[in-house]
């Protein structure tokens, strides 16, 4: 069994920047492809940026060149260091595996004002 919790979220002003932290328990984290989904009110939940346990990352196109996903295996978390936020970036983000485990974090609030 693998828990992710989420950290980071928080309120700021279009253009601004934002640092998502997922810190996973368990011993197959280095194994397996990991990311971050989001989900804004009324939307569907959609996949924003993954990373394979090589380092080899995809990214949603609205996020493409303002959005960085990375991690550190050592210390079991994956990154998502958000910049040039704007206000349609307003979601709940959530950390889950992208392996096929089904494993989801609570999900942390991110918030764009303009």
């Amino acid at each position: 069994q693998v828990q992710l919790v989420e950290s980071g979220g928080g309120l700021v002003q279009a253009g601004g920047s934002l640092r998502l932290s997922c810190v996973a328990s368990g011993n197959i984290f280095r194994l397996i492809r990991m990311g971050w989904y989001r989900q804004a009110p009324g939307n569907q939940r959609e996949s924003v940026a993954s990373i394979t346990s090589g380092g080899s990352t995809n990214y949603a196109d609205s996020v493409k060149g303002r959005f960085t996903i990375s991690r550190d295996n050592a210390k079991n978390t994956v990154y998502l260091q958000m910049n040039r936020l704007k206000p349609e970036d307003t979601a709940v983000y959530y950390c889950a595996d992208y392996s096929g485990y089904g494993y989801w974090g609570q999900g942390t609030q991110v918030t764009v004002s303009s």
